[in-house]
């Protein structure tokens, strides 16, 4: 049976890497975080099948030498708007040239062009973003602030990954199973009991991988509502549309 793999992929290999895996009926098995590239080959290793697909949070794709990706114009103009813009990827940036994100897809075998259909012998990988993700899968009028950036305290952030968690169940729960996860259990318990920023930062890794796993599931079931944002040359992004909305013209 295939298996749809989530990393939250960190650009550098020292920062965490949060990992998770659902199978073919969309339910979460495993989830961790991790450092080096060959702990994640250690935690991915079971979970490997000709018929896999990968959903990476990490540019894959990256021919430009400077400047933002035509992808990442194309869809911070769809949801700048909720704060889900992107960053730029360029070759300029040493930790994308080679993105990191390529160099483990070329390892384990992994087909990155979004073209490629799923389950035909060869594993599939996509790029994905969470933010945007989340707008449309969620309903968001704006990104939640979980993430740590200046100015946020740890009581925003613990409110704002509070209602991470309970969108995550909410909207996605009865696929993942998340109410029967033991692990998901101890993540949910670790958000409001969080007394240092440290706290949130162990887990937010792997909730976004878990995210990234569903995207992926949702990849492999030819999902309408996933959509893709540029192509397999000059860079793309993978993301569930928001409901009804328009895209302007494509970015040149």
């Amino acid at each position: 049976m295939p298996t749809h793999l989530g990393i939250d992929l960190a650009w550098a290999p020292r920062a965490r890497t949060g990992l998770a895996v659902v199978d073919a009926d969309g339910r979460l098995i495993a989830s961790t975080s991790v450092r080096t590239d060959e702990q994640i080959a250690e935690f991915l290793a079971p979970h490997l099948d000709p018929d896999a697909v990968v959903a990476i949070d990490a540019p894959l794709v990256v021919p430009n030498l400077t400047g933002s990706r035509p992808c990442e114009k194309e869809l911070s103009a769809v949801f700048g708007r909720y704060d889900a813009g992107t960053h730029p990827a360029n070759r300029s940036r040493p930790w994308f040239d080679p993105p990191r994100g390529a160099v483990l897809a070329e390892r384990f075998g992994w087909e990155m062009d979004p073209t490629a259909a799923p389950f035909t012998g060869r594993p599939v990988a996509i790029e994905v973003y969470p933010h945007p993700a989340m707008v449309s899968l969620f309903g968001l009028g704006r990104i939640l602030p979980y993430k740590n950036k200046p100015g946020r305290t740890l009581e925003s952030l613990r409110a704002a990954f509070v209602q991470l968690v309970e969108h995550m169940e909410r909207v996605l729960g009865p696929t993942l199973g998340l109410d029967r996860s033991a692990r998901w259990a101890q993540i949910r318990a670790a958000v409001p009991a969080a007394t240092r920023k440290v706290h949130l930062r162990i887990v937010e890794d792997e909730i976004d991988a878990i995210l990234c796993a569903h995207l992926a599931w949702l990849w492999g079931r030819r999902d309408p509502r996933m959509e893709v944002f540029g192509d397999g040359e000059r860079g793309y992004i993978v993301t569930p549309r928001l409901p009804g909305g328009q895209r302007p013209p494509a970015a040149r």
